[in-house]
Formats: C-alpha cells, structure tokens, sequence
C-alpha cells in the first residue's frame, strides 16, 4: 500500500471566489432580442424587486420567480410575484418597454466566504456557542 503524503494547503491551486454583478439600481438597455433575454436572466437570478414597464404603460413592482425563452420574444415569458397583490402574472417580453432593479438585492454580501469571515472573527473575539443568525429581509 503506498501512502501519499498530505497536500500541503498553501502550495494547493485554489480558485478565486466568484463575484457576483452588483445590479441594484441597473437600468438594462433594451434594444434588442439578446439584449432583452440577458436582462431577463439576470433579473431572474437577482434577489430582490424589479420595476417592468409594459408597453401600455402599466407599471408592475415584484420578484421574478420564473422565465420561460421561446423561439420569439412573443413566446418567451418572464413570471412575476407582485409587490403589491397575491396573484402570479405571467409577462411576454414582447409587451416590456422597461426594466429596473429597484429592489434591494436581499443576497448581496452573503456568501459562504462572508459567513466564514463572521464566524472566525466571532470565534477569534473568544465568543463560544457561536449561531450566526440570517439578517431581516425588512
């Protein structure tokens, strides 16, 4: 059996944390077909609220849960949870006009690395019993 010895964790290859695009506040141009599905799946993986204007003028505040592409943007969908009703609405992307990440973005700052910086900060201080709680979404 041959043993092999233990990597030393220093010398090891270790890759970069990934950094996450700060949108809060972003106002997506929305010119073209690709422009308007990068907006789309972006504001799909942001944590917090986004304003879409539709084309009629009508203004809907809410979380995208869900996006659906299709061959055309009449056929794609973007599923939102309104800030302000408990229904679910389902947009085309053909009837948006605009788009803007108004919410706060609840995810920000809150990776593994972060928590692990809290943690040994907290143990360092000589804190025992040590339970990091998830901030208020308020």
């Amino acid at each position: 059996m041959t043993l092999h010895p233990t990597p030393d964790p220093e010398t090891l290859e270790v890759a970069p944390p990934a950094c996450r695009e700060r949108l809060e506040g972003w106002i997506p141009d929305l010119a073209s077909g690709d422009e308007i599905r990068e907006a789309f799946e972006k504001a799909f993986n942001y944590r917090g609220d986004v304003t879409i204007t539709r084309k009629d003028g009508a203004v809907i505040e809410g979380y995208i849960f869900d996006r659906r592409t299709g061959a055309t943007l009449a056929e794609s969908t973007v599923r939102v949870y309104p800030k302000d009703s408990a229904g679910k609405l389902s947009i085309p992307y053909s009837d948006i006009a605009g788009l803007a990440f108004t919410g706060r973005d609840t995810a920000a700052g809150k990776n593994w690395e972060a928590w692990l910086r809290q943690y040994w900060e907290r143990k360092t201080a000589g804190e025992k019993n040590i339970a990091l709680e998830p901030e208020s979404l308020d």
